[in-house]
C-alpha cells in the first residue's frame, strides 16, 4: 500500500467523480482507475460501487476512508515535526461556531499572528456535533465548541469560559415590557433559531418539551446576523450568545428578556483528538486562547476558570 494510493483515494471519495479526482491528483483518468483497483485488490474488498457515471463509497470503503485519512495526516505532521524550523511554523487548522469565529477569535487571531508570524491559521464553520467528525478524522486540529460535555473516550477539551445565552424581541414586542419572562409566556410565540446541532438552542428545545410548551412558527437560520436582524424587524423571539447583540442591546435596537427560566448558557471549550500529537505550534496557540480568554473572563473567587 502506497501513500499515493491512499492520497487518490481520499480525492476520489470526497470528488465520487474520475474526471474530478484525476485533475485534482494531477495524473490521468486511467491511473486514478489503476490506482483504485490495485488498493482494492489489495485489501480484498470494494471500495466504491459504480453506478453508471456515478460512482459511491461502499461501507467498507466508508470504513477504510477514515484510516486513510488519519494516516495521510499523521504523515504531515511526521513531516512537519522533522523539518527544520518546524517547531512554530505551518498550518493551524480550527473549527468554530460562527459567533465564536466573528466576535472571539479577531482578537486572539491578532495576538497570535504578531507572536507567531510563521504559522498560518485555516478557520473552519461548524455547527454543533459536526465537530467531532472532523477532529476524529484530522481534518481539524482543535475545535472551538460550545456545549457542557464532550465524548471524553476520544477527545480532550479546555473549559474556557461560560457563554451567556439570551432571549431578544424587538422593542415593540409585548414581552419587551414583561417583568419576568417565564417558559410559559414563550407558548405560541414565533422563534428564530440557529441551526440543529446547536448546543445552546437543543438545550432551549429541551426545556419546552420538559415543561410541554408549544411555540407557534420555528424559524432556523445558519447566520447570527439573520436572526438578528429578524428579530428586530419583529418577526419572533431570537435564541443568540450575549457577545453577538451588545452593540444591538446598546442601541436599543432588540431587548434582552428579563428571563426567569432555568439558565440557558452553555460552556465554550477548546476541543483536540486525544491521540494527535501536540506540536509546539499546537501548545502556542492553547497558551495564547488560554491566556486572552483568562483575562476576558476571570474566575470568581475561589473557582478556576480553566480544568
Amino acid at each position: 500500500m502506497e501513500v499515493r494510493q491512499l492520497q487518490i483515494f481520499c480525492i476520489l471519495a470526497e470528488e465520487l467523480r474520475f474526471t474530478r479526482a484525476a485533475e485534482r491528483a494531477h495524473t490521468v483518468q486511467s491511473n486514478v482507475t489503476a490506482q483504485i483497483k490495485s488498493l482494492e485488490h489489495e485489501l480484498g474488498v470494494k471500495l466504491f460501487d459504480r453506478l453508471g457515471h456515478r460512482i459511491v463509497l461502499t461501507e467498507p470503503g466508508q470504513r477504510f476512508r477514515q484510516f486513510a485519512i488519519q494516516a495521510l495526516n499523521a504523515m504531515e505532521e511526521g513531516k512537519r515535526a522533522v523539518a527544520p524550523d518546524a517547531d512554530l511554523s505551518g498550518p493551524l487548522r480550527i473549527g468554530a461556531p460562527e459567533s465564536v469565529l466573528a466576535y472571539r477569535l479577531p482578537q486572539i487571531v491578532s495576538t497570535f499572528r504578531e507572536q507567531f508570524p510563521r504559522i498560518e491559521l485555516v478557520f473552519r464553520p461548524h455547527v454543533g456535533a459536526s465537530v467531532f467528525g472532523d477532529l476524529e478524522t484530522g481534518k481539524i486540529d482543535f475545535a472551538f465548541h460550545m456545549c457542557d460535555t464532550f465524548p471524553k473516550s476520544l477527545f480532550c477539551s479546555t473549559r474556557l469560559y461560560r457563554e451567556r445565552i439570551l432571549l431578544l424581541c424587538a422593542p415593540s414586542d409585548d414581552l419587551a415590557r414583561q417583568v419576568r419572562v417565564k417558559p410559559t409566556h414563550l407558548a405560541g410565540k414565533n422563534l428564530l433559531l440557529p441551526e440543529h446541532g446547536c448546543a445552546y438552542r437543543s438545550k432551549f428545545e429541551r426545556m419546552l418539551s420538559s415543561q410541554k410548551i408549544l411555540p407557534g412558527h420555528v424559524t432556523e437560520f445558519s447566520s447570527v446576523e439573520a436572526i438578528k436582524q429578524c428579530a428586530m424587524a419583529g418577526m419572533g423571539i431570537a435564541l443568540l450568545p450575549a457577545i453577538a447583540v451588545g452593540r444591538e442591546l446598546d442601541q436599543a435596537q432588540c431587548i434582552a428578556l428579563r428571563w426567569a427560566g432555568t439558565s440557558l448558557d452553555v460552556s465554550t471549550q477548546l476541543a483536540w483528538h486525544r491521540s494527535k500529537w501536540i506540536s509546539p505550534a499546537l501548545t502556542a496557540f492553547q497558551d495564547v486562547v488560554r491566556n486572552l480568554l483568562r483575562n476576558q473572563h476571570p474566575a470568581p473567587p475561589g473557582r478556576r476558570s480553566y480544568r
